[in-house]
């Protein structure tokens, strides 16, 4: 059973199960790496060896019966039937989930006249890594389908961060796409980037009319690209960092075998010219000075106004807001129609206000949201509520199932939901040193240093660290402890006497990894119930819409208020 045919009810029974299972096993996700040795985690929640953890992942072999916990004790006795039972409680093991094809599929059989558009043949890879590339491809042609079905032209992005899934939507599908995000460095960077291609457009479309050899592009025209060129090569170093094609990019302006006459190719090497290489801090509206709001409003209304003043249509045009459920979006896009709320990769908690964004609002017709950072996210029953934020609703639970339930992860455990399963599978390790390095500290503050709780963070001290000792004295010097207490032969004894227990926090993390998909699961599943409890939400549903091995985050969440009723079954 997908969840085209999940009734509220069924999806109420789902999450029963995958709670049932977390309330013996959540304690493993929640353990800190940090605490593994000063708190004896491992004698705390395991009654077998680590080799055989280990075994046991890697083999895949599963036994059948309760969760593998002893009652008595509650200690792990058998990780086959934990293994077995965490499979069982992932998305796909619970029957959730819907296919990306299998949603295109329902969408186009169940479009009516709707709207109709040209699809222009264009290659992300120009102007992505491989990564980003496959999450724009999958999730533009979703969103497409909501808008082509919804009969909508207009699409919001929020958290559109550097502009990839908007910049595409617009040129692929000539949808009109505003993004909106919180970042004033990833705003400016996304309107300068449109600034390049609309002069690349311009070009572009005036020698277009021209006729076109087979062999040659007008000379004119490749003129104008050498002439934009100067400016597309600016900041090569963070290009490269993010994997463009910026070599591919130059030499198309200067090598006419490269010049290719089908549309939007020549937009697509400029959309490489410009990556932002650094967010500024982001702060709710309320956060900000008077001044600061002014200025934002004032900048966005001009970013409107040179975009409604330009013969070229822009290709996307991006907003500086800090967006929540109560964001009123027609204060920002005074020409907002219906629109599509989509987002890729929300972070924290603006996945969550991006699903009550589209309930409250009634010119949202679908939404299609892809969340990340699941440890951002703000818990309404933490325990002891440092994690709730002032006068903004919580990220998590969403539906009033688990609210009524007061159900609570933790931080560790949201943390663990990040972890991704799939790749570790396939043998792509977890950095098991840095974990160690830092857990054997941890002994030697309890042992040396009163302030070994200390809300001091070490930092990256790691990465620069040429031993175990050298790391050590760095992270002591980042505390501003005294490590003069300590000779490197001392330092060296704790990395000696725990080194041979190392591999109890690598089976240890291995089993969170185990665990990451059923938590995810419980997030999301809550997301999709609170969609589902919704009166003028009349379709809902779980998509994978990327390879988990590509991006781990794969799950879209997606809703409509109105639909046929063959994509209702």
């Amino acid at each position: 059973m997908t969840s085209f045919r999940c009734s509220l009810t069924e999806i109420h029974q789902r999450i029963d199960e995958v709670k049932r299972f977390l309330s013996v096993t959540l304690a493993i996700a929640n353990a800190h790496t940090v605490e593994f040795y000063t708190q004896d985690v491992w004698k705390r929640f395991m009654a077998v060896s680590p080799q055989e953890v280990l075994s046991a992942i890697s083999s895949g072999k599963h036994s059948r019966t309760a969760f593998g916990f002893c009652v008595d004790s509650n200690r792990l006795v058998d990780i086959h039937e934990l293994l077995e039972a965490a499979k069982a409680r992932s998305l796909p093991g619970l029957g959730v989930c819907v296919s990306r094809d299998e949603l295109l599929q329902r969408l186009r059989g169940s479009e009516s006249e709707g709207l109709s558009w040209n699809v222009n043949e264009l290659d992300p890879d120009e102007f992505m890594n491989f990564k980003k590339s496959h999450e724009v491809q999958c999730m533009s042609k979703v969103v497409a389908g909501l808008a082509k079905h919804c009969g909508v032209k207009q699409v919001i992005d929020v958290g559109s961060g550097k502009g990839y899934l908007s910049s595409f939507l617009s040129l692929r599908y000539g949808l009109q796409v505003f993004g909106i995000d919180s970042s004033d460095t990833n705003t400016h960077g996304a309107q300068e980037r449109n600034r390049k291609l609309k002069k690349f457009s311009r070009a572009y479309q005036k020698h277009k009319k021209a006729a076109w050899t087979q062999v040659e592009a007008p000379s004119s025209l490749q003129e104008e690209m050498v002439e934009i060129k100067p400016e597309l090569s600016q900041d090569s170093g963070a290009q490269q960092e993010e994997g463009l094609s910026v070599n591919a990019l130059h030499s198309a302006a200067e090598t006419q075998a490269e010049l290719n006459p089908e549309e939007g190719e020549f937009f697509l090497r400029a959309l490489s010219a410009d990556v932002i290489q650094h967010s500024s801090p982001r702060f709710p509206a309320n956060q900000l000075s008077a001044e600061e709001r002014e200025r934002r409003k004032r900048e966005n209304l001009e970013k409107k106004a040179r975009t409604r003043g330009e013969s070229s249509s822009g290709v996307f045009s991006p907003l500086t807001s800090y967006v929540t459920a109560e964001t009123e979006l027609r204060e920002l896009i005074t020409e907002l129609e219906e629109a599509i709320l989509v987002g890729l990769h929300t972070c924290g908690d603006l996945a969550a206000s991006t699903l009550r964004m589209f309930v409250a609002k009634p010119e949202l017709s679908a939404v299609c949201g892809v969340g990340c950072c699941y440890h951002l996210l703000s818990e309404e029953f933490n325990p002891d509520g440092q994690e709730k934020p002032l006068q903004t609703a919580c990220g998590f639970p969403l539906s009033q199932y688990l609210r009524h339930q007061s159900w609570f992860c933790g931080r560790n455990a949201r943390m663990s939901a990040c972890l991704a399963l799939e790749r570790v599978t396939l043998g792509q390790s977890i950095q098991m040193e840095s974990l160690f390095y830092r857990a054997v500290l941890h002994v030697i503050l309890r042992d040396h240093y009163s302030s070994y709780k200390s809300e001091k963070r070490v930092g990256n001290v790691y990465s620069k660290a040429k031993s175990f000792v050298d790391y050590v004295r760095r992270a002591l010097h980042r505390l501003e402890l005294d490590d003069s207490k300590l000779c490197d032969s001392d330092i060296q004894s704790y990395y000696d006497t725990y080194k041979a227990r190392m591999d109890e926090m690598h089976a240890f993390n291995m089993l969170k990894v185990t665990l990451a998909p059923c938590i995810e699961g419980l997030i999301l599943l809550d997301r999709l119930c609170y969609l589902k409890e919704q009166e003028d939400v009349s379709f809902s549903a779980l998509v994978q819409l990327f390879d988990p091995l590509l991006s781990p985050r794969c799950f879209a969440v997606i809703g409509l208020k109105s639909c046929p009723v063959n994509l209702k079954l």
